[in-house]
């Protein structure tokens, strides 16, 4: 009779060299993610607030978590998307939100050629994540703390849930005083407490301003609320560096010039003519206040169209070539309507 005990030592030790062979194999780097070792989760609780792009000073006092390791994305599987979406503002013949339009009465052409729309919606309620910026310049102007104030209540009136807002200052440099989030009364402190500073960078807070946008998530709206006297001085940015980004990273930017000085042939007017050209370009809107004091309508007329936006969207035929420029126009048929939406859009690598 032939003993079982040889053949039971050989099997518990075939099975426990098998199990050391497959731990072995699951501490190798190299092996893919399924037959890794499951790693002990995190303690660290997550934030909405985002890094400040590069070339943006965060306050000191404001702590910004960094953006997320370049490294943690090569595992994600990214889909190209071709889907072109417009913001489009309807006013009627009196300069007032026209709502309720069908999808029947708007055509989108690109180049000129007229589009498929395959997406439709009115009163977008995409959420919102905006960027606040206020020339930290105007403090040499008497109405400064007006300003503030006026800031100060659109933010209040302006977030809805989901929204995120955060707080910029520039002079000769851009500063990120509070980081994107629905916390309204840290953003009015922020607001109220702009230093005063020297310079006026307009190009590089448009730019920066873009970038700090891009970096959110993709199905939002982005938007840029420049308070400016437009006296353009310090920029590192160039114009076209400012336009291209601005158009890249899909933001409606709306200016309000406070001008100081009325007649054109006392002041500098070259950064009014760069932020209009700008500003058109992403179908936003310019306000030129005569006071102060109308800030508050003005902060009301962005606040109400933003709720009253149409989004539409496309596949582009024919399709045009990488990194480009491509022009584009929404209408609007049958009544006397006024459209304003982004007038061109940057293809991407293809």
């Amino acid at each position: 009779m032939i003993s079982t005990l040889p053949r039971a030592l050989a099997a518990a030790f075939l099975a426990a060299l098998f199990a050391a062979g497959i731990g072995f194999a699951q501490d190798k780097p190299d092996r893919p993610p399924w037959a890794q070792k499951p790693k002990p989760a995190s303690n660290a609780s997550s934030t909405d607030a985002t890094g400040p792009a590069p070339g943006i000073v965060p306050t000191p006092t404001q702590p910004i978590s960094l953006s997320e390791d370049p490294d943690t994305q090569r595992g994600k599987i990214k889909v190209k998307v071709d889907l072109v979406s417009i913001l489009a503002s309807v006013l009627d013949d009196h300069n007032r939100p026209a709502p309720d339009l069908p999808v029947e009465a708007f055509q989108v052409y690109e180049e000129g050629k007229l589009q498929k729309i395959e997406v439709f919606e009115s009163e977008t309620q995409l959420p919102l994540d905006l960027a606040l910026m206020i020339d930290a310049s105007l403090s040499a102007n008497k109405e400064i703390g007006f300003e503030k104030e006026a800031a100060a209540h659109f933010i209040h009136q302006v977030l809805r849930p989901g929204d995120r807002l955060s707080v910029f200052s520039f002079d000769e440099n851009v500063t990120q005083l509070a980081a994107f989030s629905d916390n309204v009364p840290t953003l009015q402190a922020a607001v109220r407490k702009i230093p005063p500073g020297a310079g006026t960078s307009i190009y590089d807070a448009v730019l920066l301003g873009a970038k700090s946008l891009e970096r959110r998530g993709e199905e939002r709206r982005r938007v840029i609320v420049l308070v400016t006297d437009a006296g353009e001085t310090t920029s590192t940015a160039d114009f076209e560096a400012a336009r291209k980004e601005a158009v890249r990273s899909d933001a409606l930017l709306y200016t309000i010039v406070i001008r100081p000085v009325k007649n054109e042939s006392g002041r500098n007017t070259a950064g009014e003519h760069a932020l209009t050209t700008i500003t058109e370009t992403t179908g936003g809107d310019m306000f030129f206040p005569d006071t102060p004091q109308e800030l508050d309508v003005i902060f009301d007329l962005i606040d109400r169209e933003l709720r009253t936006q149409y989004r539409l969207a496309y596949y582009p035929t024919p399709r045009g070539p990488a990194n480009a420029y491509r022009k584009v126009e929404v209408r609007v048929l049958n009544g006397d309507y006024h459209v304003r939406s982004r007038k061109s859009y940057l293809t991407g690598v293809q």
